[in-house]
């Protein structure tokens, strides 16, 4: 049976001084998003001064991963996705701030799905899916999806879980917002043998553009100009154990506080298909999404830090560790 989770009490693990913190920090994000969207684009455009001009936050990055990735466009065109950039980049933090208050009704005036039959001829089909996304528009928004789901549907999304408790905790309870389940990474496997168990349908998903660490080196793909693009593999093993659907979830921004969301299916049956080759048709999807307007994707991150020649000395390394334990 379908759970609504946004009444959750994530303060259980938290001391009373973090429980404390909580509360303060929950107060101020609470206060915040009560505001009209007016008054938090106002803010937002204050932001981007402060942040882009100002503190010139990760601005050497952010212009050094937007000329890698398209070097065939000019410093004009470069300069003018930047901006874009960082305004769009301080209207997701305020948007983000909003999802604390946000009714559910607004939420499904302001996020449209194009193509909900592809979502629901699965659903009543009875198939367990995995949704592909990226940082890539508001994402914490695409716990919208939950709204649209029927025949018991239960969303529920993927996180690593923060180091700060307090944090981890405001931010989940954020993301719990529209009703949807926070899955850790530690425990996924047995949350969704669980669920196959009690027969409850489940849609889950991924954020996947991250860098994975050395350790999880498994694929490297090309990826926006960057032959050796080293990605998450964690997605594509768990939909093939499981032999769940795998969706793109393809977003676009019609305008502030307005998004568009289509529901792409990438792969029926990925126990069926080549090692990677899921991965490597997100990448493709994502690609395509981003080049259609770059200025929405996180810039920010620095998505290429690791490299095959960093890899092949981090193996060196704990080659020489292990023969001399």
């Amino acid at each position: 049976m379908k759970q609504d989770y946004s009444k959750t009490d994530f303060t259980t693990d938290l001391n009373l001084w973090q429980k404390v913190m909580y509360y303060l920090v929950w107060g101020i994000v609470y206060s915040v998003s009560l505001l009209p969207f007016p008054v938090i684009y106002g803010i937002s455009d204050f932001l981007y001064i402060i942040i882009y001009k100002v503190a010139k936050y990760r601005r050497a990055l952010t212009r050094k991963n937007l000329r890698d990735s398209f070097p065939e466009k000019s410093e004009a065109e470069l300069l003018d996705i930047e901006r874009k950039f960082y305004h769009y980049f301080c209207d997701y933090i305020m948007e983000t701030f909003k999802l604390a208050s946000m009714s559910k009704e607004e939420m499904r005036r302001r996020v449209n799905y194009s193509n909900l039959e592809v979502l629901h001829e699965h659903m009543r089909r009875g198939n367990n899916m995995i949704c592909y996304f990226g940082h890539y528009c508001n994402w914490e928004w695409l716990t919208s999806i939950g709204l649209h789901c029927i025949n018991g549907f239960q969303v529920g999304q993927v996180y690593h879980i923060l180091e700060n408790k307090v944090m981890n905790a405001v931010i989940l309870k954020i993301r719990s917002a529209m009703g949807t389940e926070s899955i850790s990474m530690q425990i996924l496997l047995r949350k969704v043998v669980e669920k196959r168990r009690n027969n409850q349908p489940i849609l889950l998903g991924f954020n996947s553009d991250q860098v994975p660490l050395y350790q999880a080196t498994r694929h490297w793909t090309d990826f926006l100009n960057h032959k050796d693009t080293l990605v998450i593999t964690g997605t594509e093993q768990v939909a093939r154990k499981f032999d769940f659907v795998c969706l793109y979830a393809d977003y676009t921004r019609i305008r502030r506080g307005y998004y568009n969301l289509e529901v792409k299916t990438l792969c029926l049956h990925p126990k069926d298909t080549p090692e990677w080759s899921i991965t490597d048709m997100y990448f493709k999807e994502l690609e395509k999404t981003i080049r259609n307007a770059p200025q929405y994707w996180l810039w920010t991150h620095n998505r290429w830090k690791r490299t095959r020649e960093g890899f092949e000395e981090w193996k060196k390394n704990e080659e020489e560790k292990k023969a001399n334990a």
